[in-house]
């Protein structure tokens, strides 16, 4: 995916990046609240399936904007060892899972897992995102971004569901994570990863992070090169 000129960036990585074949506990962040009592992913497991997750992202174009680079690597940055990716494997039983969603709107039959899906428990990897800062202002896109991405491209992967958070450390992490679970229980239900969560249909919010109204219209912009302040997917 081809960048463009960052006035923050350095000329060379100067040694600032760990590689990805390396697994560095203390330049990552720590498994939060999302993950536990699951089993985490570590050592060769967790490089793996980074590894992938870069190729993903690259090809649906999951980019840091203000690093300019590929989120993926953001587990890599040595300045920011408390932020990025950490992943842990559970089993879900997704038509009680989407039973359960369906409870929160108007009782109906409509709700059931798509055919796409064998019956029976799911494989899933839970994806526990921590932004830079608090304020980080990409945090819902790259979430959201990365949600599409695990999850469209799931022929590339074990899974039959990749479950994305935001760290509870971002300020806007309870509406990012209502639109999140909404987004699960949808691509259960149609099998469709694009899918779009409709005004209400969070629990409790409008479907959209607290100030990403001026955003509603990337994810229509193309996904060879980023156009605009967020990545497009």
């Amino acid at each position: 995916m081809a960048g463009f000129a960052n006035p923050f960036a350095r000329g060379d990585d100067g040694g600032l990046f760990d590689d990805y074949d390396e697994f560095v506990p203390d330049t990552i962040p720590q498994p939060g609240p999302f993950l536990a009592g699951l089993s985490v992913l570590t050592g060769d497991d967790h490089l793996a399936f980074h590894r992938l997750t870069r190729e993903l992202f690259e090809e649906r174009g999951v980019y840091d904007m203000t690093f300019n680079y590929n989120l993926a690597r953001l587990n890599l940055d040595t300045r920011h060892s408390d932020a990025g990716y950490r992943y842990a494997r559970e089993r879900l039983d997704a038509a009680a899972f989407v039973d359960a969603a369906g409870e929160s709107s108007e009782a109906d039959d409509s709700h059931r897992l798509d055919d796409s899906f064998p019956a029976g428990d799911l494989s899933v990897l839970r994806a526990e995102f921590t932004p830079t800062t608090p304020f980080c202002p990409q945090c819902h896109t790259l979430a959201i971004g990365s949600f599409r991405a695990w999850n469209g491209l799931a022929d590339r992967h074990e899974y039959d569901l990749v479950r994305v958070r935001a760290h509870p450390m971002h300020h806007k992490s309870e509406s990012i994570n209502e639109e999140l679970a909404a987004m699960e229980a949808a691509y259960l239900e149609t099998g469709d990863a694009s899918v779009r969560v409709e005004a209400g249909d969070a629990a409790g919010g409008d479907g959209a992070a607290p100030g990403d109204a001026a955003m509603d219209g990337m994810y229509d912009q193309p996904t060879d090169r980023p156009q605009d302040v967020d990545a497009p997917f």
